[in-house]
């Protein structure tokens, strides 16, 4: 949709009326003559209609957008990153609400980025439709950022992290858009994923005054109890919260054409192997990868796809009709299990215990094996990880170790996190493994000669055990949750797995 068939429609019209009053509201720019040796940057509408989880349209959005492609490094702009919360800290907050029982509520800042100043002269044309008249020539020197800038991120950010360090809520060392209040007894826990809020604690009356707080502030949106959250539609329900992209899957079959495609039990053959040199006729690789890019995203909810995915995604490069066929089953697998999610429920025996494997020299192209973990909170997972090793290990025992020792790190990350949010770990946290000798090399200070080889960095693993905060214990193949992670399973170890990650159709 362009300017002019906006501008027709009165709904469209009064989304774009709204937008121009937040940004006069917020004194975003003033009208001057342009600088001698500035130039000013274009700017343009972008329309976007805003749905629910049902897919209805709840409100049309229209952002005023810089085109800042003009914008040169040093010159326009310096810093351009903002952090935001990752997704397997969102789950754990999830996991950490369903088992205290807490709601989790949402907010959105309406024109997020206006709020951040800018450190830097800016310049942009009167946009389509809001021209001054008799003034046409003039342009607009910026106050604040506006959508589309590359520093707009960084400084909405930065304007936000001020605003809660002032009210004495905490930035969490370890995840630096995550952010608590602890108060006589009573936590608030706050996650900022660029303009979405969503926060929980156990002191309702916080909410109240952290909710007013932030309208008085900043113009927001109070949403309510988190429902949609970057896709994922959330039900909280008394007895636990249950997280799914059904919505997402519906969209991504029919986009890709699969969604009259006949089910299939697993996404991965049994015993599949993929080469890059299996000398067949190529595929189309932007498809490929768009497809890639869309089961990365379901990830979130889906590790079941996680090692599949991660499969694929090797060959995008240059992909052949047999990587496609391994694509396509995926969406198969999908197609048959779209109601699928997390179910996180109140759980007696709530601890941080986390599972790691590794195949060995399982690619064989490069002969590097792949590594995976897995942690739970009570009986689901909220974090996982299934990656190809960056190194050509010598043995079971060395690739388990390696894999061993990337977990041990995600554990005290993980530990660390959970201290910010007062729930410290007084216990080792349980890793299980499924090999002796590497639990052995693990424990033993003494370096045998069949180990001296191993990078120093991977002996790390060893410090943690003896200061207690980890400990390595051995756990049979068959209940080896990760191993979902690292090959392709058959059916029903794949179905039993599956439903120990804590994966349902639980609606």
């Amino acid at each position: 949709m362009n300017f002019e068939e906006a501008a027709q429609d009165n709904k469209w019209r009064d989304a774009m009326d709204g937008e121009m009053r937040s940004i006069e509201k917020n004194n975003t720019w003033e009208l001057v003559s342009l600088t001698k040796g500035h130039k000013s940057i274009r700017v343009k509408w972008v329309y976007k209609a805003k749905k629910n989880a049902k897919g209805e349209i709840e409100r049309c959005k229209a952002r005023l957008v810089a085109n800042s492609y003009n914008q040169k490094a040093g010159i326009d702009y310096d810093e351009v990153f903002a952090p935001f919360t990752r997704l397997e800290t969102i789950r754990l907050i999830i996991s950490l609400a369903a088992q205290q029982k807490w709601k989790i509520h949402q907010m959105d800042v309406k024109s997020s980025f206006l709020n951040g100043v800018l450190e830097k002269e800016v310049y942009i044309a009167q946009p389509l439709g809001y021209k001054v008249k008799g003034q046409e020539y003039k342009v607009l020197k910026l106050n604040k950022a506006l959508y589309g800038l590359k520093q707009a991120p960084r400084a909405w950010y930065s304007r936000i992290d001020n605003y809660f360090k002032a009210n004495n809520i905490t930035k969490c060392p370890n995840e630096h858009a995550m952010y608590v209040k602890i108060k006589n007894g009573d936590i608030l826990i706050v996650c900022i994923y660029v303009d979405e809020l969503i926060f929980t604690g156990n002191n309702p009356n916080m909410f109240e005054e952290f909710k007013k707080a932030m309208i008085k502030e900043f113009e927001m949106s109070d949403i309510g109890l988190m429902s949609y959250y970057l896709g994922i539609e959330v039900k909280q329900k008394e007895d636990g919260i249950f997280i799914s992209e059904q919505r997402y899957v519906n969209e991504m079959l029919k986009k890709f054409k699969m969604g009259g495609s006949k089910p299939i039990n697993t996404p991965v053959e049994y015993g599949l192997k993929l080469s890059k040199f299996n000398g067949e006729e190529k595929v189309d690789a932007t498809n490929f990868k768009s497809l890639v890019g869309s089961l990365r995203y379901l990830t979130c909810t889906r590790p079941d796809i996680l090692y599949a995915t991660g499969l694929i995604s090797r060959h995008m490069e240059n992909p052949t009709i047999t990587h496609l066929k391994a694509e396509k089953r995926i969406l198969r697998y999908i197609k048959g299990t779209t109601k699928l999610g997390l179910w996180f429920s109140s759980n007696q025996d709530y601890k941080l215990v986390g599972y790691n494997d590794s195949d060995w020299a399982g690619d064989g192209d490069d002969r590097k094996s792949t590594i995976s973990f897995v942690f739970f909170m009570g009986n689901t997972s909220f974090t996982w990880m299934s990656k190809k090793q960056p190194i050509v290990t010598l043995s079971t025992c060395e690739a388990e170790y390696v894999a061993t020792t990337s977990c041990v790190c995600h554990a005290v990350w993980l530990r660390n996190l959970l201290k910010e949010l007062e729930m410290s770990e007084k216990e080792p946290t349980s890793i299980f493994v499924d090999n002796k000798s590497s639990i052995t090399l693990s424990k033993n200070p003494v370096f045998y000669y069949r180990s001296k080889h191993i990078d120093t960095r991977y002996h790390y693993i060893r410090e943690y055990i003896e200061r207690k905060d980890v400990q390595v214990e051995y756990v049979k193949s068959q209940d080896q949750v990760a191993d979902i992670f690292t090959k392709p399973l058959k059916h029903e170890d794949f179905i039993k797995l599956r439903g120990l990650l804590g994966t349902t159709n639980q609606v």
